[in-house]
C-alpha cells in the first residue's frame, strides 16, 4: 500500500484536487438554484409542498441511473458528472431554503415592509440571512451527499478519486487493484470531512450569535434538523 501511494502521490493528489473542486463548485452552483427557487415558492403554500416533494421523490433516484441515461445525450466526460452531482446537491438545499423563509416569524417581514422596504430587499437583507443557519445545514447535507455521487459520476470519466475505485474494482485480482480501491474510498471519506469543517467554520463567520440561539431553540427547526438526517 505505502509503495502504491509513493509511487501514484502526484496522481492521487491531482486526483482529489479535482474531485474536491467538482464539488465545492457544483454545491456553489446548487446553492444559487436552490435559493432562487426557493424564493419563488416559498410564500405560495401549494408551490412549497410542490418543492419538498419534487426533492423528496429526486432522492430516491439512483445516481448510478441518472449518470447512465446522462451518456446518451452528452457523452464521456465532465458534462454529466456536473449535472449529477449538482442535480443531487440542488435537492436537500431546496427543502431546507423553503424551511428557513418560511420559519421566518410574519411579524418580522410586516416590520421590515412597514419601514419602506421592498419585497426584494426584504427578502435579501431580512429573510435570507435570518434562514440562512438552516440554508446551510442543508448545503453541509449535500455536502456529504455528493461527495460519494462525485465518485460514482468517475463511470462516465468524469473527474475525481473515483476513477482509482473503477480502476480497481475492474481489475481485481490484479496488481495494486485492491490499493487503488482503497486510496480512492479513504481520500473521499478524507475530502467529505474536510469540507464538512470547511462549513462549520463557514457557518461560525457567516451567522451571527443570535440567530445560532434563535435557529437552536425553535422547536420547529430542531424537528426539521431530526427529518434532515434522512432526508429522502
Amino acid at each position: 500500500m505505502w509503495d502504491f501511494v509513493r509511487d501514484s502521490q502526484q496522481q492521487i493528489l491531482f486526483a482529489s484536487w479535482q474531485h474536491f473542486s467538482l464539488v465545492v463548485q457544483c454545491l456553489v452552483l446548487a446553492t444559487v438554484l436552490a435559493v432562487v427557487l426557493s424564493a419563488l415558492v416559498y410564500r405560495s403554500r401549494t408551490a412549497s409542498a410542490l418543492a419538498n416533494g419534487v426533492s423528496a421523490m429526486g432522492l430516491t433516484i439512483p445516481s448510478f441511473a441518472l449518470i447512465g441515461l446522462l451518456i446518451a445525450p452528452f457523452g464521456f466526460g465532465v458534462v454529466p458528472a456536473v449535472i449529477v452531482v449538482t442535480f443531487f446537491a440542488t435537492l436537500p438545499i431546496l427543502r431546507n431554503a423553503v424551511v428557513g423563509l418560511n420559519s421566518i416569524p410574519a411579524s418580522v417581514v410586516e416590520s421590515a415592509r412597514g419601514i419602506g422596504m421592498s419585497r426584494f430587499r426584504t427578502l435579501a437583507t431580512v429573510e435570507l440571512p435570518m434562514a440562512w443557519p438552516i440554508i446551510l445545514a442543508g448545503i453541509r447535507v449535500s455536502a456529504q451527499m455528493v461527495m460519494g455521487i462525485a465518485a460514482v459520476a468517475a463511470y462516465t470519466l468524469g473527474p475525481g478519486l473515483g476513477g482509482f475505485i473503477f480502476s480497481g474494482l475492474s481489475r481485481l485480482g490484479g496488481a495494486n487493484a485492491f490499493e487503488s480501491v482503497v486510496v480512492g474510498v479513504v481520500g473521499v471519506i478524507l475530502l467529505a470531512i474536510i469540507l464538512d469543517l470547511l462549513l462549520v467554520v463557514l457557518s461560525r463567520l457567516t451567522t451571527s450569535r443570535g440567530i445560532r440561539v434563535r435557529n437552536t431553540n425553535h422547536p420547529e427547526l430542531r424537528r426539521e434538523g431530526q427529518r434532515r438526517v434522512h432526508p429522502a
